[in-house]
């Protein structure tokens, strides 16, 4: 995975930590969801060390200064609905300010191919820098249809962010979109016959909705 340049997965002991609870199935609704927007919020820093800045001179009790800000407006979030959702607020504590779309892709129990049922996004959005975020990356088809439909609308500068990730999905991406930078906090080891990732966390959109 490593052969990859635009596929970047963090290795960092804390992440790890939350990572291994958010896996335990005893691990209920609300601890679930905090987990999940705890490790987003660590990725968001990490994954926003090339962020453009812009110079704006403040004034300290003691002297103006130039400094260094992130330019308003210039962040927006698209979660791939459902499980996505989740993530949202995870980016916007680094970001309050971030406007969010929505994408909606499903998949094909029979075929595992993605289909897009819902398009949202915010105006705009093609001079803004767009975190796609859906914590699970499995066959990474949805991820990959997302990243497409958004590029369509004119955006340029897009990172994806994924929690688990499978190695088939980690290659579809570097494949297909080898301009998006994807960062992922934890590579898997497979997926199964069902298109699951293993050992995974079982179905996110379930255990952060309450909904199995």
């Amino acid at each position: 995975m490593t052969n990859f340049p635009n596929i970047f997965i963090f290795d960092h002991p804390l992440i790890k930590h939350k990572v291994s609870i958010l896996r335990d199935k005893n691990t209920g609704m609300k601890e679930f969801r905090e987990l999940i927007e705890e490790i987003t919020t660590i990725m968001t820093y990490e994954s926003m060390r090339d962020v453009e800045l812009e110079p704006v001179e403040v004034e300290t009790p003691l002297e103006k200064t130039v400094q260094y800000r992130v330019p308003e407006e210039s962040v927006a979030i698209v979660p791939i609905l459902r499980a996505g959702l989740g993530m949202v607020n995870g980016v916007h504590r680094v970001f309050p300010t971030a406007r969010v779309g929505h994408i909606g892709m499903y998949r094909n129990e029979k075929t595992l191919q993605p289909c897009e049922y819902y398009c949202k996004l915010p105006e705009g959005i093609e001079d803004k820098t767009v975190f796609v975020v859906d914590p699970m990356l499995a066959t990474g088809g949805s991820a990959a249809d997302a990243i497409t439909a958004i590029k369509k609308r004119g955006v340029k500068k897009i990172k994806m962010m994924s929690i688990i990730a499978a190695p088939e999905g980690i290659a579809k991406l570097a494949k297909e979109h080898p301009d998006v930078p994807v960062y992922v906090s934890t590579l898997d080891r497979e997926l199964n016959a069902n298109g699951y990732i293993l050992p995974g966390l079982g179905d996110a959109g379930d255990r952060l909705f309450g909904t199995k």
